[in-house]
């Protein structure tokens, strides 16, 4: 009976692991390619299908930069945006056709050059303390919002299951990892502790501003091949 048993179980796991492999192989890999747009920038991307429900995508973006301007404690800031990103993603197609959700880590590059006056042309308010602009002339640093290595999720409709030419999409959101470095455009808080600590305070005060939306969206459409 056990004999049985036993030979019963390996014939099973025989049809079995055949079935698997039967689909497996039954299965045709395909590659594509792609030219991108989104809020990241302009690139590529290049995506292996392996399984009917799973994908591999790698992707760079460069080249995005715009201006936008924000007050902060009556000071006026400029900045100037430039943006890049790449990631590497695991593409999950739960029916098997064009919709998937995607998982992975990108490595983005979001940081502005800034340059802040006065409301009022004539003083700055910081940490509750007044400097005029003749003293200390403008503010001038960095505002990074996003760098490093971090998460992303996302999904999106790509058609890499059919050969040919496409358009695609994706939507997702990647963590924020928000640093603001400014100094005065004179350098007076050289001279100026009190000024230092206070231009520290007004650092603390837009990083809180920023952090507040601790996701940056990304944006993808693209024209994409798959061979």
């Amino acid at each position: 009976m056990l004999n049985t048993k036993n030979t019963l179980a390996l014939a099973v796991s025989a049809v079995t692991l055949t079935m698997l492999a039967g689909t497996s192989f039954a299965y045709e890999k395909k590659v594509s390619v792609s030219a991108i747009a989104g809020t990241t920038g302009f690139g590529a991307d290049a995506s292996w299908r392996f399984h009917e429900n799973l994908a591999v995508t790698a992707r760079y973006t460069d080249g995005l930069d715009y201006d936008t301007d924000f007050d902060e404690d009556d000071v006026n800031y400029d900045a100037d945006f430039e943006m890049k990103a790449s990631s590497v993603k695991l593409d999950y197609f739960p029916l098997g056709g064009s919709f998937f959700l995607s998982a992975g880590i990108m490595m983005p590059d979001i940081e502005a050059n800034v340059v802040g006056t006065p409301d009022n042309d004539t003083t700055y308010e910081f940490n509750d303390r007044t400097y005029t602009a003749a003293e200390i002339g403008s503010v001038v640093g960095t505002a990074t919002v996003s760098d490093g290595t971090q998460p992303y999720v996302g999904l999106g409709w790509r058609s890499s299951h059919q050969s040919g030419f496409s358009f695609f999409s994706e939507f997702g959101v990647v963590a924020t990892n928000v640093d603001v470095s400014l100094s005065t455009s004179r350098n007076f808080e050289a001279l100026n502790p009190q000024l230092r600590d206070d231009i520290r305070a007004e650092e603390q005060s837009l990083e809180d501003d920023i952090d507040k939306f601790p996701l940056f969206p990304v944006a993808v459409l693209g024209v994409t091949y798959t061979f």
